[in-house]
């Protein structure tokens, strides 16, 4: 009776080694299971971080350009006609000349002309490469009102205008003449400081930008001023930093780019004043691409019946044809952007089409293709599109 049950108390006290080796087979089974279920739901919490992110940035690049866009031509589209929109813009900071320039701008902006002239917007299209948008606005509530200026001041850095009521010291003005090529950017500036008052027709220039002197045909400003035909133009302010002449653009480093025109963050050299005008906005954009909507019968309305849809690299439209003629960049209604963005996360699989098609609800003639190769296509990709009123371009008379 006893050794019964002690034999029966034996078999009973552990497993077998055939039972170990099974629920260890079992185990790493389970846990096999649960690792490859952490990993492809990593992966694709990856895929989609890296997808949202893209969203987000492109979300904020269109907004930033959409916002800059609509305030196109704030300050100076009502004096267009008194020699503003397609002046050659003269800009110089303290001892330094801005505009126009002697060298090349940097990359990507390099293929735009040395010389720029003033208009709300311009398109630059390279050979290769994404198109620059150039964008021109001040402060819409200083500007827009152009004043006569009468002659020289009693120094050869002031303007004598009727009044000098609503000028303060730190404002920024354009100052053009009807059939000059040149308008020069000059700052309102005087030691003290300048106030308006009541009788004072004496405008003091100077500060941080003071142009003396036209360079396409090196008029001093005694004589651009002398006729009394020329404006003074307030565009905007120094200190309130409002005034925006800037280009963008998608750099090698997939970012849309800005580039300040007025240089306003300085700099000792000419690459430190290029480094400090650039500005990162958005990163994950790979291409840029704009088209003008053009009132070709001056009516103010957009149709397609009697208006088109132009390639900023057309004959008659390219950046050259714009500068050179005033009535052409007063053509400009709208501009159509298109942005290709690009997620950061690597996919094992092929994820995008070889080639995306931009402004595909244009005409042919105005479709664009982008083409994508090798790892690229393992890469996630995505058009954004949108379409911007120039409000200010919108609101001039029509004759």
């Amino acid at each position: 009776m006893n050794r019964v049950t002690l034999h029966s108390r034996r078999r009973t006290g552990g497993v077998t080694l055939i039972e170990l080796l099974v629920a260890m087979a079992i185990g790493l089974v389970v846990t096999l299971a649960v690792t490859s279920m952490v990993i492809v739901g990593e992966s694709r919490k990856r895929s989609t971080t890296s997808f949202n992110d893209a969203n987000q940035s492109g979300n904020y690049a269109a907004y930033v350009l959409d916002r800059a866009l609509r305030s196109a031509g704030s300050g100076f589209t009502q004096a267009w006609d008194l020699g503003i929109f397609g002046c050659q813009l003269n800009i110089k900071r303290g001892s330094d000349a801005v505009l126009p320039r002697t060298t090349a701008f940097p990359a990507p902006f390099a293929g735009v002309p040395q010389a720029v002239r003033m208009a709300p917007v311009l398109i630059y299209r390279p050979a290769s490469g994404s198109d620059v948008l150039i964008v021109m606005g001040g402060n819409s509530s200083a500007g827009d009102i152009a004043r006569p200026v009468r002659s020289i001041g009693s120094a050869t850095n002031k303007l004598r205008l009727d009044n000098t009521i609503g000028l303060r010291q730190g404002d920024i003005g354009l100052l053009s003449r009807n059939g000059t090529p040149d308008c020069l950017v000059e700052q309102v500036h005087a030691s003290p400081a300048f106030l308006d008052s009541a009788g004072n027709d004496n405008l003091p220039l100077g500060g941080t930008y003071y142009a003396p002197r036209g360079q396409a045909d090196n008029t001093d400003l005694a004589t651009f001023v002398a006729d009394g035909t020329a404006f003074f133009t307030p565009i905007g302010n120094l200190t309130a930093n409002n005034l925006q002449l800037q280009m963008f653009s998608v750099n090698a480093d997939r970012t849309l780019v800005s580039y300040d025109l007025m240089q306003n963050a300085g700099g000792d050299t000419a690459a430190k004043r290029d480094e400090l005008a650039q500005q990162g906005i958005a990163d994950g954009v790979v291409a840029l691409r704009a088209v003008y909507a053009i009132d070709k019968n001056e009516d103010g309305n957009f149709d397609l019946t009697n208006d088109a849809w132009v390639k900023p690299n057309d004959t008659a439209y390219n950046i050259e044809q714009m500068m050179s003629t005033p009535a052409k960049v007063r053509r400009v209604l709208a501009v159509r952007v298109a942005m290709v963005l690009r997620s950061t996360n690597y996919e094992k699989e092929v994820v995008s089409k070889s080639s995306l098609t931009l402004f595909d609800d244009l005409p042919d003639a105005l479709n664009e293709s982008y083409a994508i190769s090798g790892d690229d296509l393992h890469f996630n990709h995505r058009v954004v599109e949108f379409t911007v009123p120039l409000r200010n371009m919108l609101l001039l008379p029509t004759s």
